[in-house]
This record gives C-alpha cells, structure tokens and sequence, in this order.
C-alpha cells in the first residue's frame, strides 16, 4: 500500500445522555472515547490486535501524544461518524480523526494520536515500530 492510499476506517455512533456535559453538548473528554473506538475498530480491520501483540511479544503501543480541535459540538441523540485513518507507521503510529455529523457532513471535530513502541519490561522506546505492525498499517 502506498503513500497515496491511507488505510481508514469509519463508525458510526448516537450520542447517547451519559456523554452530555451540564450545558447538554458532548463533554470534550468523550471525543477521545470516540477516537479511541474508531482507532481499535481500524486495526482490528487491519489484522492488528494490540494487547495480543504484547502478550506475545512483550512490546506495548502507549499514546505519548494526543490533540483535538473542537470544531461544532454534538448534542443528545446526533448521528455521527467518527473517521480514523492512519497517517504514519514508520517510526511511530499516527491516526488522524474527524468527527462529522451524518445529516449534513459538518466538522464537529478533529484530532490526532500518537503511539510508540516499547519493549517491556525494560520500558525501551523502540526507533521504529516492529515490521509486522508497520506491514498490516499498510507502510
């Protein structure tokens, strides 16, 4: 796979009343549930399955970098996507997210996450992310 051809993945959610805040929006905190949801919903699709890769490997992908730029914002019972593509897999994992409203494909949100290798339980920083993740991300 190619620069050219970034592997992507979209959910589709309801908000539902336990993430509105007291003004009855979203709560900025739950977007990173929905990129969370989104990004494991990504690397299933790719083949990749994180925590069974440290059980057998002993090698953990923390977030060491995370942002969001709140756009509109989402309130009791709007249809959304949250879009999670993967950017880079060489040296670290990036997936950039957009949430959108389904009625009319606003920006309610975008965001970024970082993740690196480490090797435990020496709690290494790996310089590249292992060859077989990087393969199944498509890099």
């Amino acid at each position: 796979m190619g620069k050219d051809t970034k592997k992507s993945c979209e959910v589709l959610f309801t908000v539902p009343f336990h993430d509105l805040d007291p003004m009855q929006m979203v709560w900025h905190g739950n977007y990173f549930k929905y990129f969370e949801i989104a990004r494991s919903a990504l690397f299933a699709r790719s083949g990749v399955d994180l925590f069974k890769y440290f059980k057998e490997t002993n090698c953990l992908f923390p977030i060491v970098k995370t942002s969001t730029k709140h756009v509109a914002s989402l309130e009791y019972l709007d249809e959304f996507k949250c879009i999670a593509t993967v950017i880079e897999a060489e040296y670290k994992i990036v997936v950039d997210f957009q949430v959108r409203l389904l009625r009319n494909d606003q920006l309610c949100a975008k965001g970024r996450t970082e993740q690196v290798a480490v090797k435990y339980p020496e709690k290494e920083i790996l310089f590249e992310i292992p060859k077989d993740i990087r393969e199944a991300l498509g890099f």
